[in-house]
């Protein structure tokens, strides 16, 4: 029953020798320990020949700390992932695919071939065969196109069948032994369907065929599904066109170039042709295209096919300039992932068109994210297509990825997901410098093609550079009626943008059933127009329990602010820098406290960033008087302004009222970030200290004067 906590944390001084971040809000340090620990070693940061305790042949630091492990980051030039697929690290990664939950890759770097087959071992392993089920990518300024692909299509859950598993010596295990098992039950059905059929006798379907016929159809039965022929389509429909050498790989000079005609547009199937010379031609290529599959480098070539399957499962590759690479998503066909532009070609790319059905499809994460990312239009619509069929997917962020025009490609592979009728995806979060389309349009385009999404979030920072380039409002996103919506959580951050109800309220009225609602940065261009919001939201939004403004200024909203500290159904109230109290009086503040001690329903309420400074931070211990009704638990009052007399002030009038009410509050935690509490440390630890006999307080060390001076050096 005694917590190994402290044991844990004093190992973390002995071994690391540094100072964890965030150490508040470690909740386990043998977990915070054994993973630091392992990425460590494995990173080469910590060498454990320096410690006794740890300087042991018989100790293996990987082995002992791998079933630990649920997050790893991955950086630079992939150094863990040929460290992991070595063969003396085989139980570690074996360790790992049990365990390992979330990867990571961060700042990394281009890389040679024999790396790149080390990460399609490793992505096989913890993905396909594993238990990770996020992958996220960070600060890349320039990716690499083939690799990013590579990452994005194996967690995905594609990779090629058959021969493909052979980039070493031998395929996959795991893949090898689930093939036998689908061979003998294929067998099986085989067999028996061969025994229905003898004892149907002449009578059934098998009397229509010619006994070669018949043959053919019974060995396509015992064949089964197991090693199917890796077909290449642009030979079998187009032999008569197109020569057979199209379909060989030429070499790593024609990746880039390859890479850079990628689309998603469909290719109209021809009528087959039964012609012995095509037949002929046919079984070249295949036969070509199996001699292929086994030279390394046709990793890069499955790489540059992932684009646009239609229901026929074609893909195709297209010549695009650099004014194509946009289109409007609205005007692609219902269910269907981007489509290309028009200028596509059927023998464009120099590299063979390839099926995804060649590719076997293993288990793919749920959670995928990309921050500071750039993607091209070439692999937006890469990672369109992916995204049409990837049903387990549940998150998606984007973040920092210049998409511009090119969020209209994301949307069409989400909306043709969303069609799918075991389609998971339930959380969309979308961040930019630049807005390409006012947010309130792209929201309602969001909508519109995801009526199913749980959450959204939309977030940019700027307008569009050059205003003239913003494109108009688009007739077809403004004024389609959105469908009734499944929304709980709308985030939305304005690029300084004038926030106008009557734009919110068709997203507002389609999601009934809206719990959280978030506005960021927004203007208001009339002093009426917080109080139709405020009625809007009454009307449509019944289930809201959260209501959060940022940088919103409020400081002539009083009336508004009121009314909405008084809403009986708002759990939760956040004015984080709003200038509350820029032009208040005394007043003001006596009506917020009285309006909450009147509210029962209010649980939680931040204020950080109004400059409360002292007076007010000691008024507000009123909430909690004897004659309150009020069930405030938590209080934030970051970057207030505080200093620590105040905070001692606050603290013995709210001592008073908790000996008032018999030592019980309702008041349960206090934020404290960012105030001047380094102005006078003992006044200020005499403080806490008080404090956390009453309620849990969380603070950090800030510096006051360095950041007074940084803002100084800004003005």
């Amino acid at each position: 029953g005694l917590s190994t906590q402290p044991i844990w944390r004093k190992l973390w001084d002995d071994v690391m020798k540094t100072r964890p971040p965030n150490s508040e809000s470690i909740t386990c340090w043998r977990k915070k320990f054994l993973e630091t620990f392992f990425s460590n070693v494995l990173h080469g940061v910590l060498d454990v020949s320096s410690d006794w305790r740890l300087n042991d042949r018989h100790f293996s630091p990987l082995l002992h700390s791998s079933p630990h492990v649920s997050q790893l980051t991955l950086c630079n030039m992939l150094q863990g992932a040929v460290e992991l697929t070595a063969e003396h690290n085989h139980k570690v990664l074996e360790n790992l695919a049990g365990s390992l939950r979330i990867l990571k890759f961060q700042h990394l770097l281009s890389c040679d071939q024999s790396i790149r087959r080390s990460l399609v071992l490793l992505l096989h392993r913890l993905i396909h065969h594993g238990s990770v089920s996020q992958v996220s990518m960070y600060s890349w300024p320039v990716p690499d196109t083939v690799l990013l692909v590579l990452i994005l299509t194996m967690s995905a859950g594609f990779w090629r069948s058959g021969n493909a598993l052979t980039y070493h010596s031998s395929p996959c295990g795991l893949c090898r032994e689930e093939g036998k098992a689908q061979s003998q039950e294929s067998v099986q059905e085989g067999a028996e369907r061969g025994c229905n059929a003898e004892q149907e006798g002449s009578s059934g379907e098998n009397q229509k065929r010619s006994p070669k016929e018949a043959d053919a159809h019974m060995n396509s039965v015992l064949s089964g599904p197991s090693s199917p022929p890796l077909r290449n389509p642009a030979c079998e429909e187009t032999s008569s066109e197109v020569p057979c050498g199209h379909t060989s790989f030429q070499g790593s000079s024609s990746l880039h170039s390859s890479s850079e005609q990628l689309s998603c547009h469909p290719i109209p199937r021809k009528t087959r042709r039964r012609l012995k010379p095509a037949v002929g031609r046919k079984r070249r290529c295949l036969r070509r295209s199996r001699g292929h599959y086994a030279d390394p480098e046709d990793l890069y070539d499955f790489v540059f096919t992932v684009a646009r399957e239609d229901n026929s499962g074609l893909l195709d590759k297209t010549r695009t300039t650099e004014g194509e690479n946009t289109e409007n998503w609205t005007s692609s066909s219902p269910g269907s992932p981007c489509t290309g532009h028009a200028g596509c070609k059927k023998r464009g790319g120099p590299a063979g068109i390839l099926s995804l059905k060649s590719a076997h499809r293993f288990r793919s994460v749920s959670t995928l994210e990309l921050f500071s990312i750039p993607l091209t239009g070439d692999t937006c619509r890469t990672l369109s297509n992916l995204l049409s069929s990837w049903v387990s997917l549940e998150n998606l962020v984007l973040s920092y990825n210049g998409l511009n025009a090119n969020i209209s490609c994301i949307l069409s592979g989400l909306r043709a997901l969303s069609r799918h009728p075991e389609c998971r995806f339930r959380v969309l979060r979308v961040s930019d410098m630049f807005s390409h389309m006012p947010c309130m349009e792209l929201v309602r385009c969001i909508l519109s093609a995801l009526p199913q999404l749980h959450t959204l979030s939309v977030s940019f920072d700027l307008k569009n550079q050059l205003e003239g380039s913003r494109p108009e409002a688009n007739p077809s996103c403004s004024e389609a009626e959105i469908p009734e919506s499944c929304l709980e959580v709308l985030e939305i951050r304005f690029p300084r943008e004038p926030l106008h109800t009557a734009f919110l309220l068709p997203v507002l009225k389609a999601s009934k059933s809206l719990q959280q609602l978030s506005l960021d940065s927004a203007t208001l261009p009339c002093p009426q127009e917080l109080g139709l919001l405020l009625e809007v939201l009454k009307e449509c939004t019944p289930n809201l329990k959260k209501l959060s403004f940022h940088d919103v200024n409020l400081a002539e909203h009083q009336k508004e602010v009121l009314l909405l500290l008084q809403d009986p159904g708002l759990q939760e109230i956040t004015f984080s820098f709003c200038r509350l109290f820029e032009s208040s009086t005394a007043e003001f503040l006596s009506e917020i406290i009285n309006t909450v001690k009147r509210n029962s329903s209010l649980k939680s309420l931040k204020v950080p960033g109004n400059r409360l400074g002292n007076h007010r931070l000691i008024a507000l211990a009123d909430i909690f008087s004897e004659d309150s009704s009020s069930t405030l638990c938590q209080l934030d009052v970051s970057s207030n302004c505080i200093k620590p007399d105040g905070l001692l002030e606050f603290t013995k009038k709210l001592e008073g009222h908790f000996q008032q009410r018999g030592g019980q509050l309702p008041f349960t935690h206090l934020c404290l970030f960012q105030n001047w509490l380094d102005q006078d440390a003992e006044t200020a630890q005499e403080a806490l200290r008080r404090l956390r006999a009453v309620c849990s307080v969380v603070n950090d060390a800030w510096d006051s004067s360095q950041a007074f001076a940084d803002y100084i050096s800004v003005m």
